[in-house]
């Protein structure tokens, strides 16, 4: 068989599918370089670029059999870093600023299905965390972030001071942030 390097990324991917290693390796050595770079450029620290460009061929040793590719395999491996990078992203921003997003991103008219269909799991997982908060605190959150209503609209309806209002608010953003933290950045993703 001729040299795996003289390959086209086709044949390589072919044999990639049938087990072949030989074809792996090669895969890995035509493009870590290329996609380190690109992760590094994204994230600027060298172990995050370094883990994401492993863990990618990693994933693609493990799911070769069902390896399907609507592009070439150069654009898979760029799209499959990209999506990489925006998950390590969202790991480092805050719930405060994905709530804040959220509503930029919805009122956006027209969204691609992919960011629909994320935005849908990230609304449901907003809404589970905000279901799971204590009774009162939740009411006072929900008035304050779905109804608008101000500390002191909130204290008046409920019978409650404004201090234990705005301290109700808070520690529920406490507990939202630290659950929903991972997810902030993934509404950026229009503009990445």
């Amino acid at each position: 068989m001729a040299s795996y390097k003289t390959l086209a990324d086709y044949d390589l991917v072919a044999l990639l599918k049938d087990g072949d290693k030989a074809a792996f390796t090669e895969i890995y050595n035509r493009y870590k370089g290329l996609l380190y770079i690109h992760a590094y450029n994204r994230l600027r620290d060298q172990q995050e670029a370094d883990d994401v460009v492993h863990e990618l061929f990693a994933a693609l040793w493990v799911k070769r059999e069902q390896l399907v590719l609507k592009t070439h395999l150069s654009g898979y491996l760029y799209q499959a870093v990209r999506n990489r990078v925006i998950d390590i992203i969202s790991h480092k921003k805050v719930a405060s600023s994905y709530m804040t997003s959220l509503q930029h991103f919805i009122n956006e008219s027209e969204a691609i299905t992919d960011h629909r269909v994320r935005e849908n799991e990230l609304t449901a997982l907003i809404e589970k965390e905000i279901g799971a908060l204590t009774p009162k605190m939740r009411e006072v959150f929900e008035l304050s972030r779905k109804d608008n209503l101000s500390h002191r609209e909130i204290a008046v309806k409920l019978e409650l001071s404004e201090k234990t209002v705005k301290k109700h608010v808070n520690n529920a953003l406490k507990v939202l942030r630290s659950k929903l933290g991972i997810f902030v950045y993934l509404l950026y993703i229009a503009g990445y």
